[in-house]
């Protein structure tokens, strides 16, 4: 598409936004780098605010571009895509995509399991499990917010475990000799409450991820029940289906 908004059946903002999307397929603004402002972007295409922030509202939506308050619209980086064909722990995942994987701590306790928790893990109400929340981050950057309830017989022994340094996973086969053998997943669109906006870096009301996962071992034994909150424009999840 030239580069020249004009007047026509397609509305200025649409063309506007795929001459963006042309340039930024193009490669002409790296990811990471800021795009002209809305001013700018008036004066360059002789169009009005209200248009320029529609195209570049919906460029957001689709992950395209993303804002950061107070310093403007920058090009999106990649989204890291997690297949579903494949029980993986984060740590896998982001090596696997030759990112640096890390974690913050924000919270490890023995904690008596409430009722859904228990009903997940099949044991009763207010057993101790081991409790760790998580922020995940992907080349420092905050990706997910990650809520993960253990329960075995000495469970209690994680709480000496570094978990910013080492993958929950990895610790439970190597250590424990309990290894992450299949799981069941659910996955939710939502949007971002204002306690995980702050912790993800986004705006309240962004687009997240929302995932429930049961992770069992030997003799379909349940052992973890995380919940797990992801940046809806830094992440997606993709699965290949056939048809009988």
């Amino acid at each position: 598409m030239a580069e020249s908004v004009k007047s026509g059946p397609l509305p200025r903002y649409y063309q506007l936004k795929e001459i963006l999307r042309e340039r930024i397929h193009a490669g002409e603004w790296a990811p990471g780098s800021l795009i002209p402002s809305e001013r700018e972007l008036c004066e360059r295409y002789g169009i009005s605010r209200m248009t320029a922030r529609q195209a570049i509202s919906e460029l957001v939506n689709e992950g395209l571009l993303y804002r950061e308050q107070g310093r403007g619209t920058f090009i999106g980086r990649p989204k890291i895509a997690q297949q579903l064909l494949r029980l993986t722990g984060f740590t896998e995942d982001m090596r696997a995509r030759e990112q640096r994987p890390g974690a913050k701590v924000l919270n490890a306790e023995m904690w008596p399991a409430d009722e859904t928790t228990a009903d997940r893990l099949r044991i009763k109400p207010r057993q101790p499990v081991f409790r760790l929340r998580r922020l995940r981050l992907a080349d420092a950057e905050p990706l997910a917010l990650e809520t993960s309830c253990v329960s075995f017989i000495g469970c209690e022994r994680l709480m000496g475990e570094d978990f910013e340094a080492n993958s929950l996973y990895q610790v439970l086969e190597a250590v424990y000799d309990i290894p992450a053998l299949e799981a069941e997943q659910e996955l939710e669109a939502d949007l971002a409450s204002p306690e995980e906006a702050r912790s993800l870096n986004v705006e309240p009301g962004s687009a997240v991820l929302r995932t429930i996962r049961v992770m069992s071992t030997r003799r379909n034994q349940p052992v973890e029940f995380a919940t797990s909150v992801y940046r809806g424009d830094k992440y997606r999840f993709y699965t290949r289906l056939t048809r009988d």
